[in-house]
């Protein structure tokens, strides 16, 4: 396990006092590991957990050729030799059985009807839509009639193993358990997954001027919504959360919430007391107890930041003191990943989408991290100066072109929740980009299923 010195001499350009945002991110790649711990659970319990391997399918999928929609199934052969054809109707295939031909396999010129999904009887490979086809009825029989050109060999068929094939992967290690991969599972009839095991998240605000709901106002303090946007955003991942409240500026509480905080957690996530000059004793706490770095990071909302490892010690003397902490009582004697964030409620969200929870996904085992960008044209001059990264709160929208055009929510002070709650995105104007010019495009990060 690296050392935060080792980690940043190896890192091109590191200052701690000026870190872009790629090498926040860069930085946290080499921090962070994957937890250990699998967790074999019902399909119904899996969702929004990490697969830990493989999941193989033990079957094709689909497991015959069979066809795409209601027609009628025929030899395609027939269509190199004939401008049109007349086929006899001579069975039909319904879906979920097979079908058994009274006189044996279906022969030049005959045809069956056939329902979507159902199996195509041997020596069937093409389908004609019933909608592209004239039915003629003389008597108990029937033909078709198939206009020349309409097809060709092997149109509207779904081909066994075409989906999955038997003993080839069908999710990879590290895919997060989506709705769809949950249905994908049970199509290959499986019961349970093999799941990385949830990422504890300790977390609490710092501070003598945060109110806990509840407490009534005073002067010069404000109520702590900081731990209810981490809440949310932990949620929205799946983690196994343990809330220890808020923590007062005093260094025993101080040291009992991280001391405990270091025991239970893969991570711990705090707000407030690491800006620089902060009087109080988050800061200070943290070096005591831990291996950790202070960055100030180049951009805007954010800039303060404590990353590091928070060991836990082989006694805790000031245990009397610690918080009220509901959780189970797992032992970690490797400590935890320490995210210190800003305090500013704006801050808090962007440095948690921006680099923490990057970081968190690639603790839970999960691949495919950070989530992609997308490009959106700026409905509007935006003023910013090269040399840091800035996140805008912005609102995606189609414009009347039908492409994607953003525009920013108002205030974006660090301060100011209405234009988070306002945005469904934030606009991401990179460390080198200077002024963005209006109908320029821009790279936005997409809140849904994040925040």
């Amino acid at each position: 396990m690296k050392t935060l010195s080792q980690i940043a001499a190896e890192l091109q350009g590191y200052d701690p006092q000026a870190m872009s945002a790629d090498q926040v991110l860069a930085f946290l790649h080499q921090l962070v590991s994957p937890v250990e711990g699998v967790v074999e659970l019902p399909l119904f319990e899996s969702l929004g957990r990490v697969l830990a391997e493989d999941l193989i399918s033990p079957v094709d999928v689909p497991p015959h050729d069979n066809s795409a929609m209601d027609g009628y199934a025929f030899n395609g052969f027939q269509l190199a030799t004939n401008p049109a054809l007349e086929l006899h109707v001579v069975g039909t295939a319904l879906a979920g059985k097979a079908w058994h031909g009274g006189d044996g396999p279906v022969k030049a010129n005959q045809c069956v009807k056939i329902m979507t999904g159902a199996m195509l009887p041997q020596g069937l490979d093409t389908v004609v839509p019933q909608e592209f086809v004239k039915l003629n009825q003389v008597g108990d029989a029937s033909h078709i009639s198939i206009p020349p050109g309409l097809l060709g060999v092997g149109d509207n068929r779904r081909l066994r193993g075409e989906d999955l094939t038997k003993g080839k992967p069908a999710l990879q290690k590290g895919a997060l358990i989506t709705p769809a991969r949950l249905g994908l599972a049970a199509s290959l009839g499986q019961k349970t997954l093999n799941t990385w095991r949830p990422l504890r998240v300790a977390y609490f605000s710092t501070g003598d001027e945060i109110l806990s709901l509840g407490e009534a106002p005073r002067e010069g303090a404000v109520y702590d919504s900081n731990r209810y946007t981490i809440f949310g955003m932990l949620s929205r991942m799946g983690c196994q959360m343990i809330d220890m409240g808020v923590v007062r500026d005093d260094p025993i509480l101080l040291e009992a919430a991280f001391t405990s905080a270091a025991m239970q957690a893969d991570a711990i996530i705090t707000s407030g007391g690491v800006s620089v000059g902060e009087a109080d004793f988050t800061k200070g706490m943290m070096k005591k107890l831990g291996d950790v770095a202070f960055w100030r990071i180049a951009m805007r909302p954010g800039r303060p930041m404590a990353v590091g490892r928070m060991l836990p010690p082989k006694s805790i003397d000031s245990a009397d003191h610690a918080p009220s902490i509901s959780t189970n009582n797992h032992s970690n004697p490797n400590g935890a990943i320490l995210f210190g964030l800003p305090g500013n409620p704006v801050a808090v969200m962007v440095t948690f989408l921006a680099f923490v929870r990057p970081a968190l996904l690639q603790m839970m085992g999960a691949s495919g991290v950070p989530a992609p960008l997308l490009k959106a044209r700026s409905a509007e001059a935006i003023r910013k100066k090269p040399g840091r990264t800035e996140y805008q709160r912005g609102w995606v929208s189609t414009a009347a072109d039908g492409s994607l055009q953003v525009k920013t929510t108002g205030n974006q002070g660090s301060g100011v929740l209405r234009s988070m709650v306002e945005a469904n995105g934030l606009m991401v104007l990179h460390h080198a980009q200077g002024n963005v010019a209006e109908g320029e495009e821009v790279d936005v990060l997409m809140f849904d299923g994040a925040l």
